[in-house]
């Protein structure tokens, strides 16, 4: 068994979509007092000026380009761990929601660290709604379905059943989905999803850069070409996403 009095502890923090007034305060004081701060590249630019550059390791990834393999991470933290050192695990958003916080959990487990998870605001419902979005609305849906453009490039097919979002009618929400947008809003209109639904594209929602573009189902990949939407962004596919047009001018001039 290995010697717990000796084993420091990890703690899976999410840092919420990236405005520092969205940590939680559990999040704030826990990256005050780590020994070591292990992040990716979503909590955002002024989270992670919180975070001396002497206690932070960058462990992140970005689409296309460079990237640190989640096996490195894992044995990361586990080494730092059986150090003694008090380690924070920072994602963007919440730690479970496609952030491989269930991946590191196990493996915390299995080489007996103590671990934590500290929720974060998700960025799949804070995105859309700082940009004036609401995921559900009594008057036009009842549901609201969690997808990511980013799946495992291992897999054999997609785990993604495009067919049946289609049918129910409700918002979807796809993160990490910039690059495959042109593949999944073909797969919604093969579907029999109406090319006319309202589609938004939030990058760097909450971020001092934060954009907003706006179409449909069948203009939206055109929209993302002529604006430059790029990662990190948010989709959000269903009849909610027309609800911007309605309060942009009063959250932008708030």
């Amino acid at each position: 068994m290995t010697d717990q009095t000796a084993v420091g502890k990890v703690y899976l923090v999410g840092s919420g979509p990236g405005d520092p007034d969205l940590l939680t305060v559990k999040a704030r004081r826990l990256l005050d007092e780590a020994d070591v701060v292990l992040h990716d590249k979503l909590p955002g630019p002024e989270i992670l000026d919180l975070i001396p550059e002497d206690r932070r390791e960058d462990v992140g990834k970005r689409a296309g380009g460079e990237w640190t393999p989640q096996e490195y991470t894992n044995a990361r933290l586990v080494e730092l761990a059986q150090e003694g050192k008090e380690v924070v695990r920072l994602k963007g958003g919440d730690p479970t929601v496609f952030g491989r916080g269930g991946e590191e959990m196990v493996t915390l487990a299995e080489n007996e660290i103590p671990f934590e998870v500290v929720p974060g605001i998700t960025s799949a419902i804070a995105g859309p709604a700082v940009a004036g979005i609401p995921v559900t609305h009594r008057d036009h849906v009842s549901s609201v379905s969690f997808v990511t453009g980013h799946e495992d490039p291992t897999k054999d097919e997609s785990a993604v059943d495009w067919d049946a979002l289609a049918a129910t009618g409700g918002t979807i929400v796809v993160l990490m989905g910039v690059g495959k947008l042109p593949d999944y809003t073909a797969a919604l209109r093969e579907a029999g999803m109406d090319p006319e639904t309202p589609v938004a594209l939030v990058e760097r929602a909450t971020w001092p850069d934060q954009r907003v573009a706006t179409g449909t189902l069948e203009t939206i990949v055109d929209v993302r070409d002529e604006e430059g939407i790029e990662p990190p962004a948010i989709t959000v596919i269903g009849a909610v996403a027309d609800q911007r047009e309605r309060v942009v001018e009063f959250l932008e001039g708030a």
